[in-house]
């Protein structure tokens, strides 16, 4: 994917309630942004990162900022914007970049499914014509290259895979897809030392069938690209 129009460089002062970030553009032009990222954001969003926000035109937006990018003190690229993990992951599913995720017959984006009627990422008709529910997840945490899901406690990340796992039972293709939206990280593993839970749910639902897969992204401020897949270790 590719950025409509340039985005707009500047500092990061800080990041607070959530949704909101200053940034400063230089000569005392700090302006407040919209932060589209509700997680942790553990070293994705120190003061002094670089940061990169795209421009609204709607006059009806209170925030016309969007934090898209950071970039952390090693110059490693990162995508703040959680958003475009599923349209990255959209492009994947439409590419051959990963045989087991490719050859769709048919492919739907936030389809409703399971008892509890949420909203699968991607659903689609394989080539053997099983239906299959992919939900997608975007990692940026990391650590001496390795990347780690969930940044917090993630009551919703437990739910989503139970939900992948009742679908395996109930005879389809389940996958759990990590996008990396992180340049300095190699590989994906679930983040025991912070969501022990979520690690457990991991093996167990790969013991009932639901695959993983990890793919990197090549991130700078003109576009957002598909790299090449990395390892996960359950």
């Amino acid at each position: 994917m590719q950025f409509n129009k340039p985005l707009r460089q500047g500092v990061l002062q800080k990041r607070y309630k959530r949704f909101l970030a200053d940034i400063d553009f230089g000569q005392g032009d700090i302006i407040t942004a919209h932060c589209p990222n509700t997680g942790a954001m553990t070293g994705c969003a120190q003061p002094g990162f670089k940061a990169w926000c795209s421009v609204s035109e709607n006059p009806k937006r209170k925030y016309s900022l969007t934090w898209e990018l950071a970039q952390n003190s090693k110059a490693e690229m990162i995508v703040v914007n959680t958003q475009h993990a599923n349209r990255m992951a959209g492009e994947l599913l439409q590419a051959n970049l990963v045989p087991e995720l490719s050859q769709w017959q048919e492919l739907k984006p936030e389809l409703r499914y399971g008892r509890e009627k949420s909203r699968i990422d991607w659903w689609g008709i394989d080539a053997n014509r099983q239906e299959c529910f992919i939900e997608v997840k975007s990692v940026t945490l990391a650590d001496d290259k390795c990347g780690y899901f969930p940044d917090a406690v993630s009551q919703r990340a437990h739910k989503h895979l139970n939900e992948l796992m009742q679908m395996t039972r109930d005879g389809h293709r389940a996958i759990q897809l990590y996008m990396v939206m992180h340049q300095g990280i190699e590989s994906v593993t679930p983040a025991k030392h912070i969501d022990p839970k979520y690690a457990e749910l991991c093996k167990q639902a790969e013991s009932e069938g639901v695959e993983f897969y990890a793919v990197k992204c090549v991130i700078t401020p003109q576009e957002i690209k598909l790299e090449r897949p990395v390892p996960v270790t359950l």
